[in-house]
């Protein structure tokens, strides 16, 4: 078959799709499967519980007016759903004082969707040049990776790597923005870039960039002229999956983006973009062509949790703490699985629902590791995927990470973790007396 650039593009191998397939196959096996891999969020009963009586709401409340079956049986225009919109107007309005309006909201679907979206409304070819989008801080997201239709359109900065504690404990590393890189930067310098972006909490590693980290970009951007992206998908205010202190701000130079996903609802498939109304517009321009229109099926169980503000009681007295006691789960399995081992550190965990995992001088990739582990029943990611915009050929960090998901039940926890101890410990301990200093050599 003979495609365009753009098909062969987009159906090649990816990081993305390798998480997505393993996810899909996990789900339809009928060998049992240690799903450590995957983005998808936890089923929370309590949480459960108050979408289905939404939903049930939703349906019989107007009968064959219902605004469940209006959803599904109507098109919504291409910026999404009026009655949606008009809702997460009034709720940011009443809790940030922002002043926005509806012409500063745009649904898609999924925040997959937006990115894809603003990638190339921000990177790509310009009439002064190429531009790329800047990832202030890898790893990052691997859903961004092939988010782009062609050029080099990701340059990331490598991160600053401190060891610290967490809860009394050792063996903790936190990663940090490199701002004299940042800064030095030629292709900033030279306008070449079109926008930053960085998620916070950050998929994979559960890093929050601090208040000062995040004033900090957003008056670079501010300064050569670009916006700051800013991916909330694990974030304030709903899900809300933050364990430290942050703040969320927005104005005309940042594009923030929400989810519905995190909350529990990632089969509804929708995303909120909140900016200037200019590229709201580009937005809407870009849902008519593609989708024609956002999918409304979210906005009819969400729309009355943020009338009333539920969505913030679900995500403070649910879903946040359901995830900070799954990490501490984890990582108490995580330390007596590798409790003679210095060499293995978790990043600490502020938030998302992932734990990073650096297994320091590692003999093998963790690529390799991940098809070992894929083969023994236990999925995780390796970290290659996630160092979106590096060349990490010669960057042996790259090669020695993990991402695991703790949204799976204790007992796949401990299963996992177990499968993954066994399998690294016997790597790690020839490793002591073997140190490999270059990444080509874990190939």
């Amino acid at each position: 078959m003979n495609i365009s650039k753009f098909g062969k593009k987009f159906t090649q191998n990816s990081g993305i799709l390798q998480l997505m397939d393993d996810l899909g196959n996990a789900l339809n096996s009928d060998k049992p499967v240690n799903m450590l891999g995957g983005g998808n969020p936890a089923n929370i009963a309590s949480v459960n519980d108050v979408y289905l009586q939404m939903l049930k709401d939703s349906i019989q409340g107007d009968g064959v007016d219902s605004f469940a079956l209006d959803c599904a049986s109507n098109y919504s225009n291409p910026q999404g759903d009026g009655k949606f919109i008009t809702a997460l107007v009034d709720f940011f309005n009443r809790h940030y004082d922002w002043g926005i309006t509806k012409d500063n909201i745009a649904l898609t679907n999924g925040s997959q969707n937006a990115f894809f979206y603003l990638f190339n409304l921000f990177g790509g070819a310009f009439d002064d040049g190429d531009k790329s989008i800047l990832l202030p801080l890898a790893p990052e997201y691997v859903g961004y990776a092939d988010a782009h239709i062609d050029g080099k359109h990701f340059i990331g900065i490598k991160p600053k790597i401190e060891l610290c504690d967490y809860d009394n404990q050792d063996g903790f590393f936190k990663y940090k923005v490199d701002f004299d890189a940042l800064e030095n930067l030629d292709a900033l310098k030279n306008n070449q870039i079109g926008a930053i972006c960085c998620s916070r909490p950050t998929n994979p590693t559960g890093n929050v960039l601090t208040d000062d980290e995040m004033a900090r970009l957003d008056a670079i951007a501010q300064a050569h002229n670009i916006p700051l992206i800013i991916d909330n998908a694990y974030g304030m205010p709903f899900p809300n999956i933050i364990h430290t202190k942050a703040n969320l701000v927005w104005h005309d130079n940042i594009i923030l983006c929400f989810s519905l996903s995190k909350v529990g609802l990632a089969g509804v498939r929708t995303g909120i973009v909140i900016a200037k109304p200019k590229i709201i517009k580009a937005i809407s321009s870009l849902n008519a062509i593609v989708n024609l229109a956002p999918c409304r099926f979210g906005a009819s169980i969400v729309t009355p949790l943020i009338n009333n503000d539920k969505i913030n009681e679900l995500s403070l007295q649910e879903i946040r703490p359901f995830y900070s006691k799954q990490a501490h789960t984890a990582i108490g399995l995580l330390k007596h699985a590798f409790q003679d081992l210095p060499q293995v550190k978790i990043h600490k965990p502020e938030g998302a629902i992932f734990l990073w995992l650096w297994f320091q001088d590692l003999p093998i990739s963790t690529q390799k590791l991940y098809e070992m582990l894929k083969e023994k029943g236990t999925l995780i990611i390796p970290s290659e995927h996630f160092f979106v915009g590096i060349d990490t050929s010669n960057y042996r960090h790259a090669h020695e990470c993990i991402r695991m998901s703790i949204a799976q039940p204790d007992d796949v926890l401990e299963k996992g973790i177990k499968a993954i101890g066994e399998v690294v410990r016997g790597f790690m301990g020839r490793a002591k007396n073997n140190r490999i200093d270059k990444a080509p050599n874990l190939f």
